[in-house]
């Protein structure tokens, strides 16, 4: 196992929060021709090539023959949770900007909390809490424009919204399948087993032919979305494994920021094709609570024992 190390961890964090907060600007490029399952087939298979090849010069390929059937199911739920996450995610940028998907993605770490309670019997903490309660009101407050639309009428909006609320549900199921699973196997064997189930489960329903459609910047953000499966979710599971998972997590609530600032710097550069961020400054303040919730939820016991 790799040694505690915290500036590397640190590093590692951040730079997993940079990529998954440029990721949903890239996959928006991406969905304009290819349809959400045959992205989500081509980050798979990619991450699977990727991380096989790595995995397997480590010589630590995970070995099947110890999964059972109990772990192969568990490995399943996780599959259909991870690969049900890309494909929602991807569907509801069809209809809303990243910003506002990114910032209701960042239920999940909340929603995985909660379920660890009932799954884990762990211990939900006041600062856990006090985090639940700020998150649901930055997201009043970043769609207090919207908000009457969104309850009242199901348009386009409110689809993007349902869907991104859906990708983070599932997202839920996955992170409790490899909680599970880390007695048997590290990290990367679970993730590597994970996508290629879930690159043998969207065969059928992908479309590779599609990327024939494709211009030179749609397939430039199509390689970055895979590059982006591999890079992201491998630094996070290295940055776990050498700092404090709560410090971890806190680093990567950012990811809504780093969006909402790699958007308005796409816009000026390339307005064709990037919409800047449509914020009040209601909206600005509700999603700096929404990330200082998600971050209070992972170090407030810190602040809260030193009173």
């Amino acid at each position: 196992m790799p040694q505690q190390n915290p500036l590397m961890g640190m590093a590692l964090a951040l730079l997993t929060a940079v990529f998954w907060g440029a990721l949903p600007i890239a996959m928006k490029q991406a969905v304009e021709v290819m349809d959400p399952f045959t992205i989500v087939w081509y980050r798979f298979v990619a991450a699977s090539l990727g991380l096989g090849l790595w995995l397997s010069y480590r010589r630590q390929l995970p070995a099947v023959s110890t999964l059972g059937v109990s772990g192969g199911g568990i490995m399943l739920l996780g599959s259909i949770g991870l690969a049900g996450n890309f494909v929602l995610f991807n569907s509801a940028l069809e209809y809303l900007n990243p910003p506002v998907v990114q910032v209701i993605i960042q239920l999940a770490p909340v929603m995985l909390l909660l379920a660890s309670v009932v799954c884990f019997k762990e211990t939900l903490g006041r600062h856990q809490k006090i985090g639940v309660v700020g998150l649901l009101s930055g997201l009043l407050l970043f769609f207090n424009e919207r908000l009457a639309e969104l309850f009242t009428s199901l348009n386009g909006y409110t689809t993007g919204v349902l869907l991104a609320v859906l990708a983070a549900v599932v997202w839920v199921i996955y992170a409790l399948a490899q909680k599970a699973m880390l007695k048997r196997y590290s990290s990367p064997q679970i993730l590597l087993t994970i996508y290629v189930i879930c690159a043998v489960m969207l065969t059928p329903l992908a479309t590779p032919s599609q990327i024939q459609l494709m211009d030179p910047r749609q397939v430039g953000m199509l390689l970055f979305c895979c590059i982006n499966t591999l890079v992201g979710y491998g630094a996070f599971a290295e940055a776990m494994a050498r700092w404090q998972a709560s410090k971890v997590s806190a680093v990567i609530t950012l990811t809504p920021l780093f969006t909402i600032v790699f958007v308005d710097l796409a816009s000026l550069i390339w307005p064709a094709h990037v919409a800047s961020v449509a914020l009040n400054s209601l909206g600005y303040m509700g999603a700096m609570v929404v990330v200082g919730s998600a971050m209070f939820s992972a170090t407030g016991h810190r602040f809260l024992r030193k009173q």
